[in-house]
């Protein structure tokens, strides 16, 4: 009989044990341990520019974060105005493109991040409340961003900067 309840005691710590592990991994993976904050700054280049048949680059200035209730998005796109081969066509001195809003909610799974509220955007794609979807990897270069916005999906590369979670 001893022997039986020291047996039990031993499985019923174990298993108590084994759901706290599980429970704070739980917490540290989906963030529900404290306000989820989510921040970024970087240059970032759009993957393949502004497509075919020109592929004229485009280069981002991205800013956003999150304090686990409000947040703000920046997104500044800018190209070169002569193309390839042309003096000039080296200079990203042409705003193309600017996204400002509110970030109404934020989650995180992993080493991805997803904001969402809506933006005033100015050039391509214009508009005043335009829902928009930022997906973004923890990281600094090399890591990546999608911006969702207007009917448009960029798809952006970090050269310098960082992103946190």
């Amino acid at each position: 009989m001893k022997r039986t309840w020291k047996v039990a005691s031993v499985m019923a710590a174990l298993v108590v044990g084994a759901t706290a592990v599980g429970v704070q991994m739980a917490r540290g993976n989906d963030r529900l341990a404290g306000p989820l904050r989510i921040r970024g700054g970087a240059t970032t280049i759009l993957e393949g520019g502004t497509g075919a048949p020109d592929f004229t680059p485009v280069l981002t200035k991205l800013a956003f974060h999150w304090d686990g209730q409000t947040g703000d998005i920046e997104c500044l796109a800018i190209a070169p105005a002569p193309p390839a081969g042309e003096p000039g066509s080296g200079n990203f001195d042409t705003n193309v493109m600017y996204v400002t809003g509110p970030v109404t909610s934020a989650r995180v799974l992993g080493d991805t991040a997803v904001l969402e509220g809506t933006a005033t955007v100015t050039g391509l794609g214009a508009g005043q409340d335009e829902p928009f979807r930022l997906t973004v990897r923890r990281g600094g270069p090399g890591t990546t961003a999608v911006l969702d916005v207007s009917g448009f999906v960029f798809r952006e590369i970090v050269l310098e900067g960082q992103i946190g979670f």
